[in-house]
């Protein structure tokens, strides 16, 4: 990672790993691709590479990120999705033009047009979103229990009762702060 600018938490989700570049929005909020070449960086590590990005190629970017946000929260609280948000999504859906290979693994890859383009990788990220959102994928929508985070995550848990969008991360500061909290209540205990 470039030096100066804070980690990316990636996930196993392309769209809540895409939502999770603004991360703590309830708090002190951090942005993971405050550059466009810190896009290009997210988008090379999530197997999205692109050759370059301008300023208004992560603007759209933020717009999607923001929109695949507010309709993963709506989604996972089951509230209507915001009309404005789909819109974003189905717009970036529509416009890339990324096509899914089959590489000699098994595993699904993505193949953007020949120049490489930032509106064909968030195509896919939108089309993921669309999935997700649509309820096409095993798995539940969920909100980080974390009350500065409360990112929308995609649980696969076996009991779909996972309470953290990473437990690395916002897991184990709520832990340790609850932790913290009973060795105050109770001095005695920690000897």
């Amino acid at each position: 990672m470039r030096a100066g600018y804070p980690d990316f938490r990636l996930g196993t989700v392309l769209a809540t790993s895409f939502t999770g570049t603004l991360s703590e929005r309830h708090g002190n909020a951090v942005e993971r691709i405050p550059t466009p070449q810190r896009l290009v960086d997210w988008l090379t590590v999530s197997g999205l590479a692109v050759d370059s990005c301008t300023p208004a190629q992560l603007d759209l970017a933020r717009e999607l990120r923001e929109s695949i946000h507010a309709a993963a929260t709506a989604a996972a609280v089951q509230d209507a999705l915001p009309a404005s948000a789909v819109q974003v999504i189905n717009d970036c859906s529509a416009q890339g033009r990324a096509a899914a290979i089959l590489t000699p693994e098994g595993k699904r890859q993505w193949r953007l047009s020949s120049a490489s383009r930032v509106e064909d990788a968030l195509g896919v990220i939108a089309a993921d979103a669309i999935s997700i959102i649509a309820g096409e994928r095993d798995g539940k929508l969920a909100l980080c229990a974390s009350p500065t985070c409360q990112a929308a995550f995609f649980d696969t848990s076996q009991s779909r009762t996972r309470k953290w969008c990473d437990m690395n991360t916002c897991g184990n500061r709520q832990k340790k702060a609850r932790f913290n909290a009973n060795q105050r209540k109770n001095p005695r205990s920690a000897e």
